[in-house]
């Protein structure tokens, strides 16, 4: 185990030729990670995860800032000599060698002794299960099959940390639910400290202890899944965590006796008090502001037992209407935007008027020109 940190760690790519520009990567990543967490790099393509992940295995150079792995600056350390361990989504295994000789490949580089190679490698086939499949080769394993060996090569040489890019992104949806588990069980086994790279916010929201998610090359917040959530700090994570995404609508903060309202086209919706707080606090009355809710804090109103003061009704047209098995998702449209909400099995269809109702302890309200959440 290691803890590992990050101090103003840019990197940019300088042009080629005088046709490409100058592109920062990652610009001022700043992070401690401490020993034993599984932490995620998430985002969309091209947002800089994948380039910091490099950085920390030594196959990128760092423009500039520090990363120390246990108190060691490793900017000029080779990456064999940084007592890590990666794991890549095309698991990079030799396919003239059987599964026990890419497992053992790397401790036979380092001359250790035959008879510790062999246990080494049972006992991390063993974790993995993979014990029958040693004297196959790469081409006779399934795709599954294949990111365990990848795994096992990982684990048999003990690292301080274990790096994992993508690493399941290649396989099919089954079996993707599958690995995640089986990484996830790994990780407290091996009570092991691990970085793994994603964009897909699933992966991310059931396997980190805490996720990073990035944009742009710029950290956007840092967080216990429960917490990017529940609390996004700007309009980014909130849309790019959670399926389907945030629904955000454009209103104007106003008051009357009832309170602070957000009038929308159509309707208006009623601030709980922390945030009519915030809202109030912060000039926004009578400025425009932007609500996020979930599609699943939207909610088909014949669904909920009890409209009480927390819900507002709104009425709607039914776009199309995607049926999931367990519930539904009912897209609808409010001038020329499309909202999205959740509910169990219905019979609606498009074209049908729906009664939806909003749990408004639940919405989330930014600032349009920042992005950021307006709160306390």
């Amino acid at each position: 185990m290691a803890n590992i940190e990050f101090r103003n760690v840019t990197k940019v790519y300088e042009p080629m030729n005088k046709k490409t520009k100058r592109f920062k990567a990652v610009d001022n990543f700043n992070l401690e990670i401490q020993e034993g967490e599984f932490i995620i790099f998430v985002g969309p393509s091209g947002c800089g995860k994948s380039t910091t992940l490099r950085m920390i295995a030594g196959l990128e150079e760092i423009t500039d800032g520090e990363i120390s792995i246990d108190g060691t600056i490793v900017n000029k350390v080779h990456p064999k000599d940084r007592n890590i361990a990666m794991v890549f989504q095309n698991y990079a295994l030799y396919p003239h060698m059987t599964v026990f000789e890419n497992m053992a490949f790397s401790l036979k580089l380092k001359h250790v002794p035959k008879e510790e190679i062999r246990k080494k490698v049972n006992e991390a086939a063993t974790i993995l299960g993979i014990t029958a499949l040693l004297d196959r080769k790469p081409k006779a394993l399934s795709g599954g099959q294949r990111q365990r060996v990848a795994l096992g090569r990982a684990i048999v040489r003990n690292p301080a940390v274990f790096l994992m890019d993508e690493p399941l992104s290649n396989l099919d949806a089954k079996l993707r639910v599958q690995m995640r588990t089986e990484i996830t069980n790994l990780h407290k086994r091996l009570n092991a400290t691990v970085i793994y790279v994603t964009h897909d916010q699933v992966e991310a929201m059931t396997m980190g202890t805490r996720i990073v998610v990035m944009e742009g090359g710029v950290i956007q917040q840092i967080a216990s899944p429960n917490e990017l959530y529940r609390q996004p700090s700007n309009m980014f994570v909130a849309g790019f965590i959670g399926s389907p995404a945030m629904n955000f609508f454009n209103g104007r903060a106003i008051k009357d006796k009832d309170g602070i309202k957000v009038s929308i086209s159509g309707f208006k919706l009623l601030l709980p008090a922390e945030k009519a707080k915030a809202v109030e606090d912060g000039g926004y009355l009578e400025q425009e502001v932007i609500v996020g809710v979930r599609p699943e804090h939207i909610r088909y109103a014949a669904d909920i037992p009890e409209i009480n003061a927390r819900y507002q009704r709104i009425e709607v047209k039914a776009g199309i209407v995607e049926n999931l098995g367990s519930e539904e998702l009912i897209y609808f449209w409010i001038e020329d935007k499309q909202y999205c909400a959740k509910s169990s099995d219905t019979d609606l269809k498009s074209g049908d008027a729906v009664s939806l109702a909003i749990d408004l302890e639940k919405i989330h309200v930014f600032d349009p020109k920042s992005k950021l959440t307006i709160s306390n």
